[in-house]
Parts: structure tokens; sequence; C-alpha cells
């Protein structure tokens, strides 16, 4: 079966699962009361279900195992399979420690220290950084700052994807784009396996947009959005991040720059003000937008807009044919929408 099949196999299983999941776990979730109740923060009015990421994640493992049965990762060396069994056994304990969280609301110094376990048992069984491109200098091999680099991004990616997760959509959006990019970038480079999960991601987070744009009518919740930040960042790590080359290794921060600088502007926005950095309020990039009188549709589509955007850069510093052109459509994109979101600011 040729390589590429196994992608669009990957992508097609997840985004049916979920698309058919998705409504049996709404009804159960109703039925039991676990909703996302409006308060201050929240801009939904109704509760919603927020098990959302129940089905993603459903959908993801069951295309993995589809793939792995018809021999999609039979390529795999002893050691690329450890990496792949730690990007996946590592996303099913995000997705419990945020299932936990949507059920029984967990402390946030109990959410970090489960997670940085499970991001060191990530780097553990292969999923690590082992260089940095320093300017001038090319790449750098940061030898044992491995383990405390990989942990923070790992964990700093799972939660970033859940604070931008305060939108209808917006979490999966970005995910889905994210996960696209990579899928794209990872195949050029010539490493497969990271694409085939990317591929199940990318058809998870575009599945699960039917019932969660705006209006959604379910949410990720927690579970959804950790198991996609981690899973995107260890795609990150074992398919970009893992070659030897300088610009390979900043993509995966490119690919994600948008959830990546919304949380550290957020954090330090926090602490210069002497709070703390995991107070929740509303200093997001969602949350300026909406304050300045820009729906919540417009909101959503123009950081969807941002996003392609860093992600088409990627495609043009991975020197893909065309990735420029790519480049090009989408930075018109991203202006046509800057300007809609000017002008209904003006209107306001």
């Amino acid at each position: 079966m040729p390589g590429e099949l196994y992608h669009l196999i990957a992508f097609l299983v997840s985004l049916t699962v979920v698309l058919w999941i998705t409504p049996v776990v709404k009804t159960i979730g109703l039925k039991n009361g676990y909703v996302d109740r409006p308060n201050e923060r929240k801009i939904h009015k109704r509760p919603i279900v927020r098990l959302g990421g129940v089905s993603i994640f459903t959908g993801t493992l069951t295309a993995w195992m589809v793939v792995w049965w018809l021999g999609g990762f039979g390529f795999l060396s002893i050691n690329k399979e450890w990496e792949v069994w730690g990007v996946t056994l590592g996303g099913l304990a995000f997705f419990l420690i945020g299932l936990a969280d949507d059920l029984f609301n967990l402390s946030p110094t109990s959410r970090l220290i489960m997670q940085g376990l499970v991001a060191t048992l990530a780097w553990w069984v292969g999923v690590r950084i082992e260089f940095l491109s320093i300017p001038f200098s090319g790449l750098v091999h940061i030898g044992w700052l491995s383990l405390p680099i990989t942990v923070m991004w790992l964990v700093g990616m799972a939660n970033a994807i859940n604070w931008i997760d305060g939108l209808d959509g917006l979490a999966a959006g970005v995910s889905g784009i994210a996960a696209v990019v990579m899928l794209i970038v990872s195949l050029f480079m010539e490493q497969p396996a990271a694409a085939l999960i990317a591929a199940a991601l990318a058809g998870g987070a575009l599945g699960f947009l039917r019932y969660n744009f705006n209006p959604a009518q379910i949410f990720m919740g927690d579970g959804g959005a950790y198991f996609m930040g981690f899973t995107l960042a260890g795609v990150g790590v074992i398919g970009l991040v893992k070659t030897t080359v300088v610009t390979a290794v900043l993509l995966p921060y490119l690919i994600l720059a948008v959830p990546i600088l919304d949380m550290s502007v957020v954090i330090l926005s926090r602490i210069s003000q002497g709070k703390s950095p995991f107070l929740a309020d509303k200093r997001h990039l969602h949350h300026r937008l909406l304050k300045a009188g820009i729906s919540q549709r417009l909101t959503v589509l123009f950081i969807y807009a941002l996003t392609l955007w860093v992600g088409s850069l990627a495609l043009g510093f991975s020197n893909i044919p065309s990735g420029w052109g790519y480049a090009i459509g989408a930075t018109m994109l991203l202006t046509y929408v800057g300007w809609q979101v000017l002008q209904k600011k003006r209107k306001e």
C-alpha cells in the first residue's frame, strides 16, 4: 500500500469516528450533568457539555490502531517505535488528566505535577529535544538540559492549547490547522510516523468542528485540549526537532507560534502585575478582540488566519515546492480578515 494512502486512511478514520461518536458523547454528558456552566469569564450563555475530548481522543486513537493493524507503522526502527509509543501513551495520559479535571476539578498544582511526570516518562522513552538552534552558532546539542526543556515544551503546549480554548471552535480549529501543516512538513522531511499521527489528529480536530464551531453544541474540555496540545508538541519533537536541519528544528515553534505567544504574553502580563501566572482572567488575544467589539465568529476566523499564516511560513522555510506561494496566499487571506476586523472595530 502506498505510504500516502495510510495518511489518508488515518485522517478519514479519525474524521468519521469523531463525526459519529460526538452526538453520543453529547447525549451522555447531558444526562449526567457533565456541562460547562456560564460565569463571568465564560462567553456562552447556557450549560454546554464539556466532554468533547472523549470523541477527539477516541477518533484519533482508533485511526492510529487501524493504520497500525494495516501495517502503516511496520517500517519503524526500534527507537522510532518507542518514540511513537511515547507520543501515543503520553497523549492518553494527558487526556485522562484533562478528563479527570473536567469531572472532578483538579487543582492547578496537581495537574502540573501529573503532567510533568508524564512528560518526563515520554522523554525517557525517546520523545526528547536534543538540539536547539542558536543564532550564528547553528545547532547546539543541549545535553542534560534536554529533560527540562522537553518537559517544558510538552507541558507548556498542552496548557497553551487549553488556554486558547475560550471561544467556540477556536482551539479545535487552531489545532487542526497546525496538525495539517505538521502533516505536510513531516511528509516532506521524510518523517512518515510523525505524519501519520498528525493526519489522525487533524481528522479528529476538524471533525469535531462540525459540532464545536459557533454556536457550539459541545466543548472539548480540558481532556481534548491537553490531548491535542501534547500530541502536537510530541509530533513536533519526533518529526522535526529530531532532524539535524537547522530550519526543521525551528518549525514546531513557528507552526504553534499563536498559542505559544498568547500564553507567553498572558503569563508575563500577570507576573508583571504581581499576580499568579495561573490566575484565570481575560488577557488572552481572543478576549482582547472581543473587548474591542469584534464578533465571536470574526475573532475566531482572524486567529485561524493568523495560525494559517505562520503555518504557511513554516512551509516556505521547509523549502516545500510552492511553499512561499502558499505563504503569499495566506498573507493575502490574513490581510483581508484583518481588514474586516479593523472595519468592524471602526463601526463600533
